[in-house]
């Protein structure tokens, strides 16, 4: 028998005076009533109604045992609300990774006006261009760059991510500006290291693709360690164009193939929000995910 059902058939006894009322509130029949009321003092142990003909009563067990149950059973109305809101508000903690060069530059700046609008909302950022385990890591929310491959994940895609082959005034001035993909081979190229990738650098203009080798002194899995890198004349590297604009703007850094396109693999890169497939997203992943759509849409 369901224990919260008969608690409150047995608050209902006491609130109607009698079972015959209480059926009636309850919508089930008086013999249903009575069995639920036995079966309540059975397990308990002790008699909480005293009956007869006219009336009933609460005994001592009975009265403290009704204080105590409908405090309880309004802590429990009261969680079910709270944690029903979380369905339906957008509040709690949204974990969302984020790959260096995009968070840093376009949607950690953006965040303010979100997070004014969800003023119920905390938000726990990780900055990282590794892909983990969204589920065991416990992520609402993450923005990851290429392929995908886990079909267990939901995926929408927020843009084409351009990149470009920069290099700052400073390497110019020591080594000059190589004038074709093939020069790259006789530069010093910072390289992307991390799963998916390798040194390989594509480069098409006019229909035709040239794929070279790069190598240099330098490999890192953090494109903030490649843009910095650059900036301060260690080599070339290949970098997301949202990532570079502000340094080509400034004159820090300087796009040495402006004619052509650029990519580390042959198939089109994307740039996609991911979360954890279910039957329900929660309202805080859907309001960070609709933000990350109208932001790139905006970009």
């Amino acid at each position: 028998m369901d224990e919260m059902l008969t608690n409150r058939a047995f608050l209902q006894v006491v609130e109607s005076g009698s079972f015959s009322a209480a059926s009636v509130e309850l919508g089930i029949s008086v013999a249903s009533v009575v069995r639920q009321i036995n079966s309540l003092e059975g397990r308990l142990g002790v008699r909480l109604l005293n009956r007869s003909t006219r009336a009933l009563s609460l005994t001592e067990a009975g009265g403290i045992y009704r204080k105590r149950i409908d405090d309880l059973i309004r802590q429990f109305e009261s969680l079910k609300r709270d944690i029903s809101s979380y369905q339906k508000d957008v509040k709690g903690l949204l974990r969302v990774h984020l790959r260096h060069s995009v968070g840093t530059h376009v949607i950690v700046p953006a965040l303010p006006e979100f997070l004014t609008a969800h003023p119920d909302l905390r938000v726990e950022i990780t900055l990282t261009d590794e892909r983990e385990d969204l589920v065991a890591q416990g992520v609402d929310v993450a923005v990851w760059l290429g392929s995908l491959d886990d079909s267990n994940l939901i995926t929408r895609k927020l843009s084409r991510s351009r990149r470009l082959i920069c290099c700052s005034p400073k390497y110019v001035e020591k080594y000059g500006l190589p004038t074709s993909p093939e020069d790259l081979m006789q530069h010093n190229c910072i390289v992307y290291r991390a799963k998916h990738y390798d040194n390989s650098w594509r480069l098409t203009k006019d229909g035709r693709t040239t794929t070279v080798a790069v190598s240099g002194n330098l490999e890192s899995e953090s494109s903030a360690v490649l843009l910095t890198s650059a900036v301060n004349g260690v080599g070339l590297a290949m970098l997301q164009e949202r990532m570079t604009r502000q340094a080509i703007l400034s004159g820090d850094l300087i796009d040495t193939f402006p004619d052509y396109e650029v990519s580390s693999t042959d198939s089109d890169i994307a740039l996609f929000v991911v979360y954890p497939g279910s039957k329900q997203t929660s309202p805080k992943a859907r309001a960070f995910i609709d933000f990350l759509v109208r932001l790139f849409r905006d970009v």
